[in-house]
């Protein structure tokens, strides 16, 4: 009987760990990207946003990128509005959705630490608040992004969308990425020709936001971001390409 019950235990455990998962085709980006960005509030630069892929770790036995996102104010603006915020998040390499995200925020006088683990083979979230449960597949903030950059737009009508769906501290919120046509865009780092798509945030984004974010994203498999536009607490604020590095090939 003993035999039995341990027989049974090692097969639903190894089916556990064995659980297939989808396979995305990533054509856009990889290990080694680095893209830096001048953060403008007005005429003025007023920080520095740095989103990278330095390294390929292990969690839950699967690859993963370990994706950093950090938006320091400068220290001539700081007097004014500081800000040093940090996101990390964990995106696994075949499935490309998140296994761990982080997000520490430190604007003005606010400030906010955040952290879940995204059990998907049991389907679900842990925080320092409790277990929620979860879809397949849900994202955070940051893995949505860069989801999103290997999706295809091609034959998409204006207005068209996908629908995905992002986890953040207890609850799971649909966040939609509306196509909103092309345009061709010159910052620091070059003029490139993009696609224009609008994220329908409603809660747990990269700033605080009380209006629209378009996100200028180049015209082919790389999905490059190389403008953001978004309305924060203190008005509005463009995020442009500045330089890049470690493109994928």
């Amino acid at each position: 009987m003993k035999h039995i019950l341990l027989f049974i235990i090692l097969t639903v455990s190894t089916f556990a760990q064995t659980k297939e998962f989808r396979t995305i085709e990533n054509n856009a980006f990889t290990v080694g990207e680095k893209l830096t960005f001048n953060v403008k509030y007005g005429f003025v630069t007023a920080g520095v946003a740095v989103m990278e892929i330095p390294k390929i770790k292990r969690i839950a036995g699967r690859d993963v990128y370990h994706v950093i996102f950090k938006v320091n104010s400068l220290p001539s603006f700081d007097p004014f509005y500081k800000v040093r915020d940090r996101y990390e998040t964990y995106i696994d390499v075949k499935a490309l959705f998140p296994w761990r995200f982080e997000q520490h925020v430190r604007e003005g006088g606010f400030s906010m630490d955040f952290a879940a683990f995204f059990d998907h083979r049991k389907g679900i979230a842990k925080t320092s608040k409790g277990s929620y449960e979860i879809p397949p597949n849900v994202n955070d903030i940051v893995s949505s992004f860069f989801y999103a950059r290997t999706l295809d737009y091609s034959n998409l009508e204006i207005g068209d969308k996908f629908e995905l769906h992002n986890f953040y501290k207890k609850k799971v919120y649909p966040l939609d990425v509306i196509y909103k046509g092309k345009e061709t865009v010159e910052v620091e780092a070059g003029t490139f020709d993009c696609i224009m798509v609008e994220p329908v945030i409603v809660e747990g984004g990269l700033f605080k936001t009380e209006g629209r974010i378009i996100i200028w994203l180049t015209d082919d498999d790389l999905k490059i971001p190389v403008k953001v536009k978004t309305k924060i607490l203190i008005g509005s604020i463009d995020a442009e390409l500045a330089e890049y590095e470690g493109l994928l090939k």
